[in-house]
């Protein structure tokens, strides 16, 4: 049982993963037959070379998958060893890189900010060892990060003293747990935001010990409300930037400079890590902005308009910073060298790919979309160049679009662009699929072009 009997009486067995010895003979006819074994797959020298850098068992992956293709007569027996080394990924890392042609700069799903070329490659010089928490001078024990929390503080010349965690939620959580446990935390009812994955800002403040005193309504509340609630209990004010949503119409809210002459700290979150103003985005909140309006705490996140590794940042009054530096909490919330590495990179390195993208000429996006759809109309393939509208997302600037330029394609073409060897993840709408440019780097161009030639083979 289990055996197969070949045409000429020989009984072969098949390896232990399944696949079919290599069997010669004209009179075979069954191209299956010649699919060769896992073992003799292997020893293809840049298999071999792969081992090592992706590990044995990926390499072995991918070598089943194109057995598998070859059972199934997508690919001829004698072209496993080359599917195989084109299935391997490019590092051990999991994760697949992708064009992000959503049109919106901050997607979320595909990991927020791209890190600069500079934030990159000190990534890989961090990546050993470090003077993370040494001295070299001296010797001796230095602080954790102190580079990149002055480098914070120039960018911010109006903070006192700043701090790093792991994300923008993990900074609003730490300051609520090291100065308002077992305390009250003033919030307006319109600021109770839900953040994403279900994840809400009350839950995540009531989980820290502290009790929330909500005043006004969603769409209007005053800095009376905010003064009526105040008392012997209330640790702070928190002012928490809707950088997700809008409310339009009958609406008012209190400044951070209103809630500042209250005589309690202000705790202002802006969410989405613009440090200073920018003339694209008049209506989003800056930490700089907020510091000289009066706030004693500016909470952010780094992965977003700052366009850096995932971080949280605290910026603002040196006691209070001080007090959530020292909170035991703190030590559950550190950040990573490599974490600290891209900062710094970030803040004192060239513009970011989340500034370019914001910056884009508009003009410059459709001379590249129509040099693309140029490069790719032909027979059979429906491609050319139209108006689009980018967004910001990943939780700032709500509202704002940006002008932009993309490929339209039919709908049809979203799976494969997807699933092909570099993925291009765009946008459907109106029926087609939209691949817009504003998030995608010039010097991508001639990838994404190659990704659509690929996309178009594999729907023939």
């Amino acid at each position: 049982m289990g055996r197969r009997v070949a045409e000429r009486g020989t009984e072969q067995e098949p390896d232990e993963d399944g696949a079919q010895p290599c069997v010669t003979g004209a009179a075979l006819g069954d191209a299956r037959r010649r699919i060769p074994r896992t073992d003799a797959v292997l020893k293809d020298p840049r298999l071999v070379a792969a081992v090592g850098r992706l590990g044995p068992g990926t390499v072995k992956t991918a070598v089943r998958q194109a057995q598998e293709q070859a059972r199934h007569g997508t690919v001829p027996p004698e072209a496993v060893a080359d599917t195989a080394v084109a299935l391997l990924p490019r590092t051990a890392g999991g994760l697949r890189p992708v064009i992000n042609a959503t049109g919106v700069l901050l997607h979320t799903n595909l990991g927020r900010a791209s890190l600069s070329a500079a934030a990159r490659l000190a990534v890989l010089d961090a990546a050993g060892p470090t003077d993370v928490e040494l001295d070299l001078v001296t010797g001796v024990r230095a602080r954790r990060g102190r580079s990149v929390l002055q480098a914070l503080r120039e960018r911010v010349p109006s903070a006192d003293a700043a701090h790093v965690v792991n994300n923008g939620a993990a900074a609003l959580v730490l300051a609520a747990t090291a100065l308002a446990t077992g305390r009250e935390i003033v919030v307006s009812r319109g600021e109770l935001v839900e953040i994403g994955d279900g994840f809400r800002l009350p839950d995540l403040l009531v989980s820290t010990g502290a009790r929330l005193r909500e005043v006004g309504t969603t769409n209007r509340t005053r800095v009376e409300d905010y003064a009526a609630a105040i008392g012997p209990e209330t640790a702070f004010v928190l002012k928490v930037h809707t950088s997700n949503f809008r409310i339009t119409g009958f609406t008012r809210a209190a400044s951070v400079r209103d809630l500042a002459g209250l005589g309690v700290p202000v705790v202002a979150d802006i969410g989405s890590g613009l440090l200073a103003p920018h003339p694209l985005l008049p209506e989003e909140p800056d930490a700089a902005g907020q510091m000289r309006s009066g706030a004693a705490l500016v909470t952010a996140s780094g992965d977003k308009l700052l366009g850096g590794p995932q971080c949280g940042l605290i910026l603002g009054d040196a006691g209070l910073v001080g007090a959530l530096a020292r909170h035991p909490l703190a030590r559950a919330l550190r950040v990573d060298k490599l974490t600290l590495a891209a900062l710094h990179a970030t803040l004192t390195g060239p513009e970011t790919p989340t500034a370019r993208a914001l910056n884009a000429d508009p003009r410059t996006l459709t001379r590249r979309a129509e040099r693309l759809a140029c490069q790719l109309r032909g027979p059979g393939l429906d491609v050319h160049a139209v108006p689009s509208a980018a967004t910001v997302g990943g939780g700032g600037a709500p509202g704002v679009t940006l002008p932009s330029a993309a490929l339209s394609l039919p709908e049809a073409w979203a799976s494969a662009l997807r699933t092909g060897p570099v993925p291009v993840v765009g946008r459907i709408e109106s029926g087609r699929c939209l691949l817009d440019l504003r998030a995608v780097p010039e010097e991508d161009d001639a990838l994404l072009a190659e990704a659509v030639r690929t996309a178009a083979r594999a729907r023939r």
